[in-house]
């Protein structure tokens, strides 16, 4: 038995509950996703549930629901049934990444979570550039932003780190860990209150799994060493998986991912603050920053106020969440193509056959 509201269910699915008005409909959140099949959270406890067939062809092309998702179950699930899914509530919040590979398709990695956590390790892990990535996704995505600097047992240097990414990073709480030692774990669990879903995002190896053990007190996520010769992890985290902390509040432990995609230009503006202010100032209101005259950003640059660097992966990031853009509108145009060829076919046989029977 779940109550709801522990679960993250508020006013805003409420409502979306009350429109539908069919009796014998449940809700529930998704709690984990085991090749196509779901394990769901509801009042009624928790069980396997599977997509009616007539919704998964409805949501083939907008995107299939993730761990993290409300769903309607049209009978509570249980230990000896699976419960049948026949609809999707609209999410609050969502955090998504581009496909591996050339797929034009968004891929979901948390739903309707508050708050992410960007796990970084002090050790070869290391990459305030990879954190700004990060960052930029989780502003899109709706959910408050928060940084981890995972490992503070092995840095030399944690202070000089700490105010490189806080440089990098205004106005975003940065925490410092050792999920090993369980030193500031305590200040990160005052961040997860009841009915606060919490994600964590990071490479492999950055050591998700073990804060996430670390905060419920046992040794219930694998965990794995990195190789010595360059700091990666492995993939022990094989799926996505939300868990119910003592005391309150969820947590969502996402695998490692080598690749984390822009799929468009949301949040950069956010990361990158001190950029857009610059950008407001330029003459033109199009400028793109490179050899337009009356640029305040590129005199930024020039007078030493800004970073070039800085605004090298900026723009670096912008021309990618672009090109994804192109992929994405070029691969719905071919689409458009195929349905009117269709159509076109259709219409084609029925005058044929009408042609045929005068």
């Amino acid at each position: 038995m779940y109550d709801l509201s522990a679960l993250g269910f508020g006013p805003f699915f409420e409502q979306q509950l009350q429109s539908l008005n069919g009796r014998g409909l449940t809700p529930a959140r998704i709690a984990a996703e085991h090749r196509g099949a779901y394990e769901v959270w509801s009042q009624t406890g928790s069980g396997r549930a599977q997509l009616a067939g007539r919704l998964r062809l409805e949501l083939e092309e907008a995107g299939l629901p993730g761990v993290g998702d409300w769903v309607i179950v049209k009978d509570p699930p249980g230990p000896d049934r699976t419960a049948m899914i026949e609809g999707v509530l609209a999410r609050r919040t969502v955090f998504t990444r581009g496909a591996a590979g050339r797929e034009t398709r968004a891929q979901v990695v948390a739903a309707n979570v508050d708050l992410v956590f960007a796990v970084c390790g002090l050790d070869a892990d290391f990459n305030v550039r990879r954190i700004e990535r990060y960052l930029a996704r989780i502003w899109a995505s709706g959910a408050q932003p928060a940084v981890i600097l995972n490992k503070a047992d092995i840095c030399d240097d944690v202070a000089g780190r700490l105010a490189e990414v806080d440089s990098h990073c205004a106005g975003v709480p940065i925490y410092v860990t050792s999920a090993l030692r369980r030193e500031g774990i305590e200040t990160m669990r005052a961040c997860v209150r009841d009915g606060v879903t919490v994600a964590l995002v990071g490479s492999s190896g950055a050591g998700k799994s073990t804060l996430v053990n670390a905060l419920l007190g046992e040794e219930r996520m694998p965990t794995g060493d990195v190789r010595a010769r360059d700091g990666r992890g492995c993939h022990v985290t094989t799926h996505r998986q939300l868990v119910l902390l003592p005391g309150g509040g969820l947590l969502l432990d996402t695998p490692g991912m080598r690749e984390l995609q822009l799929v468009d230009e949301d949040g950069l503006g956010s990361v990158f603050r001190d950029i857009a202010a610059l950008a407001g100032r330029c003459r033109y209101r199009d400028c793109r920053h490179d050899t337009e005259p009356g640029c305040a950003v590129k005199e930024a640059v020039a007078s030493g106020g800004l970073d070039a660097d800085r605004l090298e992966h900026y723009r670096s990031l912008e021309r990618e969440a672009r090109a994804y853009e192109l992929r994405q509108d070029e691969h719905r145009r071919r689409q458009a193509e195929r349905v009117w060829g269709q159509l076109y076919d259709e219409v084609a046989r029925l005058r044929r056959w009408k042609g045929g029977k005068q």
